[in-house]
């Protein structure tokens, strides 16, 4: 893919492999019937409070975790620091036809939960990506992604996620929202422990990831990672598969955000990675509510609520794509959701 000069992809992952569009026409996804979508792992049946559970123990505050509101106590510019604005608690990133902008986190962290509200670019949003994201470092890095593709005025954003183990990724979904991102802020979570990854919109269960080690799946739990934010330009692939360009006549283009949050386990750098993920894990006398039974999967109402943006929201599945993957993906064939 070529890149337009002044616009790097995700600064913190330039010496690995770029981000190349799998998918140039979108193949609608062909959810499994509604009786396969309504099996419920019998476990959750017992967690009928398992959501207030959930929010509970997200909120709780233990030895080791950082948690905070404000930018600069956990993030820093990476990029363009001229394309920063700062209106009391919003910051603003701007994308012009001279370069994006992005930010990372100060610190590492190992499993926990990461929030940001984001209002995304108004009006004409065609070719730019505003991205939220994990990742870990090297070659064989692990990365959740939150991207947000624009389009043209009136059309939806699609929101894309993407998980790379070990530096592979074509995990790609799709789905629009049910609301208009643009006019208000709105929460965007990334969850993470030892037996599942899970993106969240305000609240709401988007995608999960489960930990299927036993089936011969690699899991991303052995890398701690930062925490990145960028705007940046992407009209070779982002809107409807590269056929709308970004029409500059509309820059700058202008993402938002508040409300910062990272609760979870910071890694210092001097740390060997073996070494943060035992002390990042509960033991003896030291507990983490990302290890809490009730993390491990999700509640009865928020498998509702997941089913439910399945079966109204996505339009892209990669498990579902036979032209890209004619042999089904192994995670593909266990994931519950």
């Amino acid at each position: 893919m070529t890149r337009q000069s002044g616009f790097p992809l995700k600064p913190s992952l330039m010496d690995t492999a770029p981000y190349i569009n799998p998918f140039p026409s979108l193949p609608l996804l062909q959810p499994p019937p509604l009786s396969s979508r309504l099996k419920i792992h019998k476990k959750t049946a017992k967690m009928s409070k398992g959501y207030a559970i959930w929010v509970m123990f997200a909120a709780l505050a233990v030895v080791g975790c950082v948690s905070s509101s404000k930018f600069d106590e956990l993030f820093q510019p990476s990029w363009a620091v001229d394309h920063f604005t700062y209106e009391g608690e919003v910051l603003r990133m701007k994308l012009d036809n001279y370069s994006g902008a992005g930010f990372s986190s100060k610190s590492k962290y190992m499993f926990g939960k990461v929030t940001i509200q984001i209002k995304l670019v108004e009006g004409d949003s065609a070719g730019t990506v505003t991205a939220f994201y994990m990742s870990s470092d090297g070659p064989y890095h692990n990365e959740f992604d939150f991207e947000f593709l624009g389009n043209t005025t009136g059309e939806p954003y699609l929101v894309q996620t993407n998980v790379y183990v070990n530096g592979v990724g074509n995990r790609e979904q799709r789905l629009n929202l049910w609301f208009d991102p643009t006019k208000d802020f709105h929460s965007y979570s990334i969850l993470w422990n030892q037996r599942q990854v899970v993106f969240l919109v305000d609240e709401t269960p988007v995608r999960v990831h489960s930990n299927l080690e036993h089936k011969g799946v690699p899991y991303p739990k052995d890398q701690a990672m930062g925490v990145y934010s960028s705007i940046w330009n992407a009209d070779d692939w982002a809107t409807q598969g590269g056929r709308v360009h970004t029409d500059w006549t509309h820059a700058p283009f202008i993402a938002s955000y508040k409300g910062f949050e990272i609760n979870g386990c910071e890694c210092p750098d001097a740390v060997a990675a073996a070494d943060n993920m035992r002390r990042c894990s509960s033991g003896g006398e030291r507990r983490y509510w990302w290890d809490e039974p009730t993390m491990s999967e999700l509640s009865l109402h928020q498998s509702h609520q997941l089913l439910w943006v399945r079966a109204n929201h996505m339009v892209y599945d990669y498990c579902y794509d036979a032209a890209r993957f004619p042999v089904t993906p192994v995670e593909c064939e266990h994931h519950r959701h």
